[in-house]
């Protein structure tokens, strides 16, 4: 028997290690394995089965944070997506509990082929189930930015009547006679609607041309090339330096841009300029780009060589301009001047008003707003009105005169303050704080701010104002707006001279200030005013923002004897020419000048009722002459070089009037001496303490009575070691708040609500090296801006609540010690309101052993966190699962963003490149 088994088994061995040698085996034992361990499969695979739910869960959800930062998913992630789900792992489940249904041996037996086969699928499954899982969790790319589109889509503009210049917009474009196009009309008739339309008409025609670019020339008088290059960089998809020459960059992008066939749309070319100094190619035909300019002046367009392909703005006709006017009332007041079925009167008035403006969509919109909520009754006083004066005007006259239907609608008092903007630079922003001030003292308010507002107000509604940007606190002139200002100035008795922000090396000759009773040449290059003018009948003269004026003739201001408001701000000044003639000064702002002294008869000027000296780094001796100065309602010394050393010095008792006081103070004693129960405390809205010599703490309620404090700024106070926001007793105004260059500063305590800084807006906080952080900030509820510069000792800006805690509870803080102590365990608790509701910019610089921020958190308002200098930092408190919905930029430097991408892939990973800007 022994020797028949040995000779089967000498037999067999060759056709086992044949079967072997083909693999056949190991697939044998593969499926009486599955078949044998079905059960345990299955469990191991209904666990891979919740595994891979929870990686793709994951994968779906970094995906989904891509696409929406406009990203592309990666067409890996896209592949492993779609093996998921062809994996079927439900229908799987449901074949496997039928077969539990027959678990006896005989029945087995009898469906032995049927859970073979689920057995091999349970395995197959289980195994393709743990690649998946494995690939997934290596994932750590999601998506990538997308190659800039052909053409960048521009916001809908809904139009009215422009079907025919862009359809001869669009035969011009085709017909390849010339590569350069010009689009020429007075301002407001609808250029850059146009533009905007035919930049988004291009989608269609995007195969015939590699990249459109649309670019906003016109932002001030000089032609900003940077911005253009930038505009062209971005939409190139290119690497942007600050640091390289104008030169190189433009250079570099005509050879970038010479490689393609490109459009690129110029909006508002004021004058002529060289296209390759900016980096652009002059278009031929051979390159098949083109390039379309839109300027209010045809000698332009014949500059910049588009006098073969000409197109001149058309105004709108009547029905298209009744649908725009229609379109800027209110559905009530609509629906009264269009009746069905029957002509009304109300109806032919509101016509009549459509038609004076003469098809100009701006007038349209602006007479149109300004007419939007009239009453019935109203209309014909409303349409014989904007009828008056309208003869024998043509061109721009004519579309000021239409437009002049909105100045008329204004009060005389709204009417000059109006015109009183025309001073202000054509581009920019203008403080109302500011325009206010000057309205006072030109005596357009009768002595009431409040009536001020009320009129910005009321000129931002009649949209001769526009709001600027998100700053409440600011307001900008549309040109044309701004254009009709100073037209209405030409036709009336007075005479303006207003030359701002033109670049202006040289101040208007002496004849032409001879007449004028305003005049502004802010915002120029002027260095000096050497003549003396003959301008008797000047009431404003506005010079600040020309920083390299440092000269003036001494009986410069000697027949101005009318002028009630001087402005000599952010100049180079370092004295002030002999000033008493100046009996009717009410507005002197002199702040941010180099200016060392006050003239010695400053004292002369009794109508002086404002006088800013804030930031006047030289200033040393003001001659005792703002006491005198017995009108004075705001008297600024804030952060001036001049201060309060002695307590006999705060003699300022005699200024009865003053309502705004800023003011630097050097000692502790006089801080105490001012913030005695008293108008000047009242009084007190800026405070700056400086060199304070063993002052070692602060604390806000001693301030008490400073009831209207907005800012505070401590510097260079090296005993100071404690600031503490207690408990406030009456309301708190603080809303800006400094500390620079405090060398001992340790804590700042804040105790539980309501205290002292629950109203701050803006903190900075410098070179303070023993600060370690500034975790208190949770309490700020309505802080907006948060700066932070050197402080060495800063390890993180916002601790671990309950480290922060443990560690204040160490120090002891002498006979402040139970007070402080619910200080810090306020610090630690839940408010009940997320952190930093309105925190729009973070700064961090030169932060040299900063490691953290903080924890990721909501941030629902950051709109820009900027880092600088700080080489530690690692992480950023972002991630894709917390708020940060109004985030427009990250700058820091590349080297720093790249370590952050690759430290915290994860983290960031929602964070789009498109929000970093490098510094």
């Amino acid at each position: 028997m022994a020797d028949a088994i040995s000779a089967a088994g000498s037999c067999l061995q060759p056709l086992c290690e044949c079967l072997d040698g083909t693999g056949m085996l190991d697939a044998a034992a593969r499926e009486v394995a599955s078949f044998l361990h079905l059960k345990s499969n299955w469990a191991d695979l209904d666990k891979a089965k919740k595994l891979l739910l929870a990686v793709e869960t994951t994968v779906r959800a970094r995906v989904t944070a891509e696409v929406d930062k406009l990203n592309i998913c990666d067409p890996q992630v896209q592949v492993w997506l779609r093996r998921v789900e062809e994996l079927q792992l439900d229908a799987i489940d449901e074949d496997y509990s039928q077969l539990r249904k027959y678990s006896c041996l005989g029945q087995c037996t009898i469906h032995a082929h049927r859970r073979a086969s689920i057995g091999r699928r349970v395995l197959e499954a289980l195994d393709e189930a743990d690649k998946l899982i494995e690939e997934g969790r290596r994932f750590k790319k999601f998506g990538f930015k997308p190659l800039p589109k052909i053409v960048d889509p521009l916001p809908q503009i809904k139009t009215f009547g422009l079907e025919t210049m862009l359809s001869q917009l669009h035969d011009l474009f085709e017909k390849g006679d010339s590569n350069i196009i010009g689009v020429w009309g007075q301002g407001g008739v609808g250029k850059t609607t146009l533009l905007h339309v035919f930049n988004n008409d291009l989608e269609k025609k995007a195969h015939d041309y590699q990249v459109v670019i649309f670019i906003e020339v016109s932002n001030s008088e000089a032609l900003n090339t940077v911005e253009i290059q930038q505009t062209i960089s971005e939409r190139l998809n290119l690497p942007w330096n600050d640091a390289e020459p104008i030169a190189k960059r433009a250079r570099f992008l005509i050879k970038a841009l010479g490689r393609k066939r490109f459009v690129i749309l110029l909006d508002d070319v004021r004058k002529k300029f060289c296209l390759e100094d900016v980096g652009i190619p002059t278009p031929d035909i051979n390159s098949q780009s083109k390039l379309i300019l839109t300027s209010r002046y045809r000698e332009v367009c014949f500059q910049m060589n588009a006098q073969r392909s000409l197109i001149e703005m058309q105004i709108l006709g009547n029905d298209a301009s009744w649908e725009l006017f229609l379109s800027k009332l209110s559905t009530e007041t609509s629906a009264a001047v269009e009746p069905l079925g029957s002509q009304s009167a109300t109806r032919e008035h509101a016509m009549k008003i459509a038609q004076s403006c003469g098809g100009l969509p701006l007038a349209l919109n602006v007479i149109g707003t300004a007419v939007a909520g009239l009453e019935e009754g109203e209309w014909q006083s409303a349409a014989d009105a904007i009828a008056t004066n309208m003869d024998n005007i043509d061109g721009v006259d004519e579309m000021f005169g239409r437009l002049k239907y909105s100045f008329d609608r204004l009060t005389p008092t709204q009417q000059q303050c109006f015109l009183y903007c025309t001073l202000f630079p054509e581009y920019g922003s203008i403080s109302k704080e500011q325009l206010i001030g000057y309205w006072l003292a030109e005596g357009l308010l009768l002595n009431d701010s409040e009536k001020g507002y009320q009129i910005i107000r009321s000129l931002v509604s009649a949209c001769l104002l526009q709001v600027s940007g998100s700053m409440s606190s600011k307001v900008k002139m549309h040109h044309v707006i701004r254009q009709l200002g100073l037209w209405l100035v030409n036709k009336s008795d007075t005479k303006f001279l207003v030359q701002p922000g033109m670049a202006l090396d040289n101040a208007p000759s002496a004849g032409e200030w001879n007449e004028a009773t305003r005049i502004s040449i802010m915002s120029n290059n002027i260095t000096e005013l050497s003549f003396s003018p003959k301008c008797k009948n000047v009431t404003t003269l506005l010079m600040q923002n020309n920083p390299n004026l440092n000269k003036m003739s001494y009986g410069f201001f000697r027949t101005m004897s009318s002028l009630k408001v001087l402005d000599l701000s952010h100049t180079a000044i370092t004295s002030l020419p002999e000033c008493d003639a100046l009996v009717a000064l009410e507005h002197l702002n002199l702040s941010h000048t180099h200016i060392m002294r006050l003239p010695e008869r400053l004292w002369l000027l009794k109508e002086l009722r404002h006088l800013d000296l804030s930031v006047t780094v030289a200033l040393e001796d003001t001659m005792n002459n703002c006491s005198k100065l017995h009108k004075l309602k705001v008297l600024n010394l804030f952060r001036s070089h001049y201060g309060i050393r002695d307590v006999d010095n705060l003699n300022l008792d005699s200024l009865k009037e003053l309502l705004f006081l800023g003011i630097t103070i050097y000692a502790e004693d006089v801080l105490k001496k001012l913030n005695m129960p008293r108008p000047l405390a009242k009084s007190t809205h800026r405070l700056n303490l400086k060199y304070c010599a063993d002052m070692q703490s602060i604390k806000i309620s001693d301030l008490s009575h400073m009831e209207h404090l907005e800012e505070l700024y401590v510097e260079s106070c090296y005993d100071l070691n404690t600031v503490v926001a207690d408990a406030e007793l009456t309301t708190s105004q603080l809303q800006f708040l400094t500390l620079s260059v405090l060398p001992s500063l340790e804590s700042v305590l804040i105790a539980p609500m309501s205290h002292n800084f629950q109203y701050i807006r803006k903190l900075i906080i410098s070179h303070c090296p023993k600060l370690s952080n500034i975790t208190w900030v949770r309490r700020l509820q309505l802080l907006e801006r948060l700066v932070i510069s050197h402080c060495d000792g800063v390890l993180e800006i916002v601790e671990d609540e309950e480290q922060y805690g443990e560690q204040m509870k160490m120090q002891d803080h002498a006979s402040d010690e139970q007070e402080d102590h619910a200080m810090v365990e306020t610090s630690r608790n839940d408010t009940g309101q997320s952190d930093f509701p309105k925190l729009r910019l973070i700064v961090l610089t030169g932060l040299k052993k900063l490691r953290s921020i903080c924890k990721p958190r909501e941030f629902p308002c950051l709109e820009t966190l900027r880092v600088e200098d700080c080489p530690n930092l690692r992480s950023i408190p972002l991630s894709c699962t917390h708020n940060y919905g109004k985030l427009k930029q990250i700058c820091g430097s590349v080297e720093w963003w790249e370590k952050l991408q690759w430290e915290n892939r994860e983290e960031v990973a929602c964070l789009d490149s498109k929000y970093f800007i490098p510094i």
